[in-house]
């Protein structure tokens, strides 16, 4: 009995010994696996070389100057074009031409020679801002006026230098009307952080056209007085309101002289210091494309403008930085015109830091008092104990005032979409016409593989790895890595992971689909991973890619077709699929499979969302994924309906992120 039941126990042994040891391999492959993945392939240093050159080559060079007559008939061109198919685009057209509403809400008199009238008015529909009027106790005939445009000041229109500046013009018989901004003062609510304009460019209104119309109400409304002579009305304001004061003086001739103090450079100057244009309304989309920056001082030749940058600024826009660009360079129109003067430049190194101080609204007065033909100021009257604190100023908006977040989800009830017909020609018809149309929305160039490098390789156990960059045809690159288990046949499925985290993150899938018998790619395309250009926060380069015309959400998608096309080439295979984790690679690969049904077999997403909807219900902050605020996306399509256009994809959806 021993003798016969010995070689059953061994074989019982051996087969223990040997589910162990497999379980042993599998369980200590995925640290492996982990550890390859956390290697980056390309630093951050590379791929912010490969954007600005990238976005180099599409800055359009500032036109040469002929004749006043020709330049003011581009000149005229330019701001139709500007304003009716980037600033307006999508927003209703009876707010773009309704007239001011201002409400007067009371008066301080002072006994300076002054008084102050707060005013509250409405941007659009439900959504109104506030304002303080310094008004001159004697008014004689029609005078000069000034609109004052704040930037990122927490106090909003109750910070001090604002407050010493309008009481100067107004000391010299200037009407100084000064602008709330939202986010700020008053507007300070969380929905109204600027950010939330890029849920109105989800819901298709370009996100730049709130910010104008909030300024230009301001402009509105003065050119409505009386007393304010419509041929001397001006602009001013620092860092924001320094971009307000050059984009309404760029594109409404009313503003008669503009002081702009550290509020733009060039593309050149951006693209070199991508932080300078931090907020979204300064890339905001297509403001770029075709132009630049320096063309909308050109634009205001021969209208008087001060250029006024910081010599050390500690924010943006350092006056030897940008003077090349936006003077040096724009001087030429003026001079055609006849008006060298009235371009003028000033360098503050007093204290040359992010400032509107004493210095820069001294340059700021004599300018002003020049060209509306009155006495010259020379200095700054002494106004120190006239400042009121923010519960002085305090205007008051309602309490169900309008925020952006909740403008964007008001627009966003106004989207309506035709279903795609089910079955016969009008389908075909009707999807060959969807699909153009989600290339037009994402701005959508299909690229070609240059090269594909191995840049490492790693062997762990049971498995070996490759690690690539992949070379595009644009000059922007993509990396990944390519794994395979030694025991794979040929000829098995090749499985790409995509991870909103980036590739690093990805070891679990990459273990199942390799565990499975896969082929796996992990792959980060640019603005994801470890093909950030910068750390920890891509978004920067999103928007000025947004703003050259192009989009970061149809960039990633061409990466994404090109790679597929070069893993079916090279390997043979047509069983490609996707396997998503999260709602920005979710969308990629949607849009990928809808573009170009053949690219890939199936889709299978986890942490996605039901709804483009979440991505204002939630709401997801736009620097978390900025690639899905496309302009017009929603609008034009949901998650649904792209999907339907994948034709012959198997899609699946493993799991939802909650709302």
């Amino acid at each position: 009995m021993r003798r016969a039941g010995w070689p059953i126990i061994l074989v019982f042994t051996w087969c223990a010994w040997f589910v162990a040891n497999a379980c042993h391999a599998q369980t200590t492959m995925l640290p492996s696996i982990v550890e390859t993945l956390g290697k980056p392939v390309q630093p951050p240093a590379v791929t912010r070389f490969q954007l600005e050159q990238y976005l180099m080559a599409r800055i359009p060079p500032l036109p040469a100057p002929s004749t006043p007559e020709s330049w003011t008939a581009e000149e005229n061109r330019l701001r139709g074009h500007i304003l009716e198919d980037v600033v307006f685009h999508g927003w209703p057209r009876e707010w773009i031409d309704s007239a001011p509403h201002f409400e007067d809400v009371g008066t301080i008199e002072t006994e300076h020679g002054y008084r102050i009238r707060k005013l509250r008015y409405e941007i659009v529909p439900g959504f109104m801002s506030t304002a303080l009027m310094y008004e001159p106790d004697k008014i004689k005939g029609r005078v000069p006026a000034v609109l004052n445009l704040i930037g990122h000041e927490p106090d909003g229109i109750a910070v001090e230098y604002e407050q010493k500046r309008c009481i100067n013009f107004a000391k010299r018989g200037i009407l100084a009307l000064d602008l709330g901004w939202m986010q700020f003062g008053e507007l300070s609510q969380t929905e109204n952080g600027h950010d939330y304009a890029a849920h109105l460019d989800l819901v298709g209104s370009n996100a730049l056209g709130l910010f104008y119309l909030a300024m230009r109400r301001g402009l509105d409304y003065l050119a409505t007085l009386p007393e304010v002579d419509p041929a001397r009305i001006g602009a001013t304001g620092l860092s924001g309101g320094g971009w307000q004061t050059v984009v309404l003086g760029a594109l409404d001739p009313r503003v008669a002289v503009s002081v702009e103090v550290a509020g733009f450079g060039s593309r050149e100057s951006n693209l070199t210091a991508p932080g300078d244009t931090y907020e979204i309304e300064e890339d905001a989309p297509d403001i770029m494309q075709g132009f630049d920056y320096p063309e909308f001082i050109a634009m205001r030749a021969p209208r008087p403008t001060l250029l006024i940058h910081n010599a050390v600024d500690s924010c943006c826009f350092r006056a030897p930085l940008v003077k090349p660009y936006i003077y040096t360079h724009v001087a030429p129109f003026f001079q055609m015109f006849g008006a060298s003067d009235a371009l003028a430049w000033h360098e503050n190194v007093d204290p040359g830091v992010h400032n509107y101080q004493r210095d820069n609204r001294v340059q700021a007065y004599r300018f002003f008092t020049k060209y509306f033909h009155l006495p010259v100021a020379e200095d700054e009257i002494f106004s120190d104990g006239e400042i009121r604190n923010a519960d002085g100023l305090a205007v008051g908006v309602p309490a169900d005032n309008m925020t952006i977040l909740g403008l964007a989800r008001k627009l966003s009830a106004r989207i309506s979409r035709q279903p795609i017909p089910t079955a016969g020609p009008e389908r075909t018809a009707r999807t060959q016409h969807e699909r153009e149309k989600l290339k037009s929305v994402i701005r959508y160039k299909p690229v070609s593989m240059s090269r594909a490098l191995r840049m490492t390789n790693s062997r762990g156990m049971m498995f070996q790895s490759l690690s690539y960059r992949f070379d595009f045809s644009n000059g922007l690159a993509a990396t990944g890595v390519w794994f395979r288990q030694d025991s794979s046949p040929d000829g098995e499925p090749i499985t790409v992971v995509l991870n909103d985290k980036g590739y690093k993150a990805s070891g679990q899938d990459v273990f199942d689909r390799l565990s499975g018998g896969h082929e796996v790619f992990a792959l980060d395309l640019i603005f994801n991973g470890a093909t950030m250009p910068e750390e920890p926060d891509s978004s920067d380069w999103e928007l000025l890619v947004d703003g050259s015309g192009d989009r970061s959400l149809g960039l990633e998608v061409a990466q994404l077709l090109a790679f597929g096309g070069w893993v079916r080439s090279s390997t043979g295979s047509t069983r490609v699929q996707l396997v998503t984790d999260g709602i920005r690679s979710q969308t990629i690969a949607l849009i990928a499979a809808a573009i170009d049904p053949d690219a890939f077999s199936s889709v299978v997403t986890r942490n996605a969302m039901k709804s483009f909807a979440y991505l204002l219900d939630k709401p997801v902050p736009l620097r978390s994924a900025p690639e899905l605020f496309c302009l017009d996306l929603y609008k034009d399509f949901d998650l649904d309906s792209i999907s339907a256009l994948a034709t012959a994809v198997n899609i699946t959806q493993l799991t939802v992120v909650d709302r």
